[in-house]
Parts: C-alpha cells; sequence; structure tokens
C-alpha cells in the first residue's frame, strides 16, 4: 500500500507550495491551475521538513543500512488539516478499548540463501516505478506463485486469530512459513518497516506493527501479507473476526469485503481504472460508511509499489487497465472518521476517532477475459 494525498487544491495551499519549493521544482508545476495531486503531496513531504517536529527523512547511524522513509506518513495529519473535507462525529473519542501501542520484539532473521527485494539493507529510499507492471508469460507465472504463496500465508495467519494471541506470535508465525518457502517477507525492512506482516487492530487502519499487545475478544484485525519469491511481489491482505464479535463490527467488514469483490468484478483490459474507486464509494455510501482517502492501491510485480496509484473514492484521474498488467486494490473503510492519527512509530495509522476500520485486499492480473485473482487459494 502506498500513501497520497488527493482532492482538490485550495488557494492556500497553493500559496503555501510557492513560499516552500524552490523554483526549479515549482518550473515542473503550473502553479497557474492545480499540480497533480501526487506530485502536490511529494513535494510538501520533501520540503516541509524543518517544520515537522520528527524529520520526514532520517538516515541511521553509520554502519546502520535502516533507512526510515516518513515523508507522506509524517505529513498525514497536516495534510488532513489543510484538505480533508470529511468530518464524521466523534462520540468514540473516549473509548476505553482504543489500542494503545505494546512491545516491539527484535527484528527477525532471514536465511542468506533466500533472494532480498533490492531495497532490503539498502541506504537509498525506494521509488514507486513510472511506468505499470505489465508481464511477459514468464513473469506472470512467477507472478501467480507468489500471489499463491501470499493466499497460503494470509490463510494460515487466520487461523491463528484467537482472544489471547499476541500480534508478535501471529508475526512470528507468518515469518516462518514465508522463509520456509523460500520466500522473503516483503514488509521487513521496506523503508525502516521492522516486521515481516502488518497487523491492524479495531480502529488501525493499516501498517500496524505487530507487538506484545494480546487480542481481545470482540477485536476485528487486518492483516496484510506481502511476500518475495523469485523476483516478484505477492500482496494480499483480510479482516478476520476475533472471538464473539458485535454486529456492527460484522457488518464493516462484510461490506468492506463485498466493496472489493465489485470492483473486482468490473475490472478488464481498457476499463477506466477510476471506475474502481467509483464502485467502492457507492458501495460504501449505501451503508454511511467512510473511504479512507489517504491510502491507496498500487501496481505490484518486480517491484512493491508501481503505477498506477488505485484510488479507491470517487476521482476522475486517466488511466486504463492494460491486458497482462498486474496491481492491487485494498479499500479501507470506516464507520467514523476517515481522517487518520500517525502514532510516534511512523507507520501505524489509525481513525482520529478511534473508529473501526476494516480492509481487504487482492493482487489481480488483467487478462483478455477480464482479471484474475492472484492473490487466493
Amino acid at each position: 500500500m502506498i500513501q497520497v494525498w488527493t482532492g482538490s487544491v485550495s488557494t492556500t495551499a497553493l500559496a503555501f507550495v510557492r513560499s516552500h519549493i524552490p523554483a526549479r521544482a515549482c518550473g515542473a508545476v503550473p502553479m497557474a491551475s492545480p499540480p497533480s495531486p501526487r506530485l502536490l503531496c511529494a513535494l510538501l513531504g520533501e520540503r516541509l521538513g524543518a517544520l515537522s517536529a520528527r524529520p520526514l527523512l532520517r538516515t541511521a547511524a553509520p554502519g546502520n543500512a535502516r533507512v526510515t522513509c516518513q515523508a507522506t506518513r509524517t505529513l498525514s495529519s497536516l495534510v488532513d488539516a489543510l484538505f480533508n473535507r470529511r468530518s464524521r462525529d466523534d462520540s468514540l473519542e473516549n473509548n476505553p478499548r482504543r489500542l494503545r501501542p505494546g512491545k516491539v520484539s527484535p527484528r527477525l532473521t532471514v536465511p542468506s540463501h533466500i533472494q532480498r527485494p533490492p531495497y532490503v539493507n539498502s541506504r537509498q529510499r525506494p521509488q514507486m516505478n513510472d511506468g505499470p507492471e505489465i508481464h511477459d508469460e514468464k513473469g506472470i507465472e512467477c507472478m501467480r506463485a507468489s500471489g499463491k504463496l501470499a493466499a497460503q500465508v494470509l490463510k494460515f495467519a487466520g487461523t491463528l486469530v484467537n482472544p489471547g494471541i499476541t500480534t508478535d506470535e501471529i508475526d512470528k508465525a507468518v515469518h516462518q512459513m514465508i522463509i520456509d518457502n523460500g520466500a522473503y517477507p516483503s514488509p521487513l525492512g521496506y523503508c525502516g518497516f521492522p516486521k515481516s506482516v502488518c497487523t491492524s487492530v479495531n480502529e488501525c487502519i493499516c501498517h500496524g506493527i505487530p507487538d506484545s499487545r494480546p487480542l481481545e475478544d470482540g477485536d476485528i484485525i487486518n492483516i496484510d501479507v506481502t511476500v518475495y519469491l523469485n523476483g516478484y511481489h505477492g500482496d494480499t491482505s483480510a479482516t478476520f473476526l476475533c472471538g464473539d464479535v458485535d454486529d456492527e463490527a460484522k457488518k464493516l467488514v462484510q461490506v468492506t469485503k463485498e466493496s472489493l469483490d465489485k470492483a473486482i468484478s468490473i475490472c478488464a483490459p481498457g476499463v477506466e481504472i477510476n471506475r474502481i474507486g467509483r464502485t467502492i464509494q457507492d458501495h460504501a455510501d449505501k451503508f454511511k460508511y467512510g473511504v479512507v482517502q489517504q491510502f491507496v492501491g498500487h501496481g505490484v510485480g518486480k517491484v512493491f509499489h508501481a503505477e498506477p496509484a488505485v484510488l479507491h473514492f470517487r476521482n476522475n484521474e486517466k488511466g486504463r487497465m492494460i491486458l497482462n498488467q498486474t496491481f492491487t486494490i485494498e479499500p479501507m473503510l470506516t464507520i467514523g472518521s476517515t481522517n487518520s492519527t500517525i502514532w510516534s512509530d511512523d507507520w501505524t495509522a489509525v481513525t482520529e476517532d478511534g473508529s473501526l476500520s476494516a480492509q481487504f485486499e487482492h493482487t489481480l492480473l488483467i487478462t483478455e477475459d477480464g482479471v484474475e485473482i492472484l492473490t487466493q487459494c
């Protein structure tokens, strides 16, 4: 998953950008008209580092290859404050079950013979590829293999969801299954992420770091698995019910899954990518759920994140689906606010009002007949 801001650009925002971006950067962005949303977000992220309480990009001490990529993550609250027009009831603000950080255990190791993605142990920040991931026959077979393994790992992870288990224990089990199959857990070391899987509980929208917190009866948890097998990434996630979950939470999970299924059903060569967002938003609106705009789907294949950015809400972005292209759709729906707060770990994104969030994700291949879901058993 990648994080972008999309939407209209206010006069205040443009003035802010003009005053903080060098002329050479502004030269590529005609300010007479709104700049590309993704470009604006990237420029803000690069130029507002001095204004952040934490550096947007910091390199660890010499000898440590860890690089923490924080630009758009750290900036998320500022972007919401400037641009987000959606507001919801904050009645859950004092919810006693609000998620709290636990203890994060040391990073797990991967056998040296397992192929690693280029970003692992690199001091360079991974970039989002400019072009889409389009594959030949061999590439398609590799994508099927990585997608199948990711699906199997996710299915296994779901069987572990029970009251009392910690998300750290889930991470360790997932890690072991991935390396036992000769693959690398893609999140591990990506922009400094310390774990092999993302575990997002209750109000956590995404990017939850596995820790010592035990799951409780009534929780919901999204487990996001990505594996790197034979040079290709397979990316998938699902939200699971823990114990006796109330009807409100069950309904959110059900509708979120339905929104993904409906979006997948319209995919085919030549279809406008913006139809995905319209389809998801239309379904969510029927149940008065919010659709998170800050995090989007993405091309995936030889690289973890590539074009296109797949927006899950109504939009007018250009671009059509291409034969043999692979990308993810991964809608995040909320009961309350769609605005997020980022924890001090610079990863964990939670709803600002503590309302529940659910997510489902598949990696897809565009075929002559329509679409193939690569991440299903």
